[in-house]
């Protein structure tokens, strides 16, 4: 069996209860090197395999063809198993005779949000900055479908070494459907040492360097800060 294991966004604390049961039943465990290195230490008699940034399509094959030899396999994410990460391609990869599970975790927005406050209450998007895989152009257009429709936008992926504009550029797209002021949060190492979280207005967000390791939250016409948090309300009558 393969289970592809969402390892939620940090700290051991934040994984689910089956996501920890399908660490412990494995017999190898894989995924990306800086999920995978930690678990050494906690799961020292299992069998281990990792890649590099770039690896996913070699990690998943090898996640695959292990399964098939007999052995029960935990191929890990960050955060959610389909959020940006493994499941949809394994599942491309596998066939109908594969065993395939997809364990969910908590993905960053979510993790994020909720040391913020709760800005993301209602409907609200999840866009990642990185283009990798997606080209900008699209990317635009979903900024731009998310600030027309008003949602709640938590950010991942705002920034890298060679990716240093795309944040700002972000900010501007969102910034033609809502106001300089619009109250925003940014996150970074969540659960992880050296977790800090900072809430800032939208103009002030647009000119921020952060790196890959940051979530960031920007509210929509709705949300405020109310003592010292990110709130958008649901629109109960009170």
């Amino acid at each position: 069996m393969l289970s592809i294991v969402g390892l939620g966004p940090g700290a051991a604390s934040g994984r689910t209860l089956e996501a920890q049961r399908a660490l412990e039943e494995a017999q190898v465990i894989g995924g990306y090197t800086p999920y995978v290195e930690p678990l050494r230490a906690e799961l020292p008699d299992r069998e281990f395999f990792s890649t590099g940034m770039r690896g996913e399509t070699e990690r998943c094959r090898r996640a695959l063809q292990l399964s098939r030899e007999g052995k029960a396999v935990a191929l890990c994410c960050s955060g959610d198993a389909q959020v940006y990460g493994m499941a949809s391609l394994v599942l491309e990869l596998a066939t109908g005779q594969d065993d395939v599970r997809i364990i969910p975790g908590v993905t960053a927005a979510l993790s994020a949000a909720a040391l913020l406050g709760a800005p993301l209450s209602g409907d609200f998007a999840v866009i990642s900055l990185s283009d990798l895989l997606t080209p900008w152009e699209k990317i635009e257009r979903r900024l731009h479908g998310a600030g027309a429709g008003d949602f709640p936008v938590a950010l991942y992926n705002p920034a890298s070494r060679t990716r240093t504009d795309r944040l700002s550029r972000a900010c501007g797209i969102l910034l033609s459907y809502r106001s300089p002021e619009t109250p925003c949060g940014i996150v970074r190492c969540i659960a992880r040492e050296g977790q800090r979280q900072e809430i800032l207005p939208l103009e002030a967000l647009a000119v921020r360097q952060l790196d890959m390791l940051t979530t960031v939250v920007i509210g929509s016409s709705e949300t405020v800060e109310k003592d010292g948090r990110l709130l958008t309300p649901r629109g109960y009558r009170l």
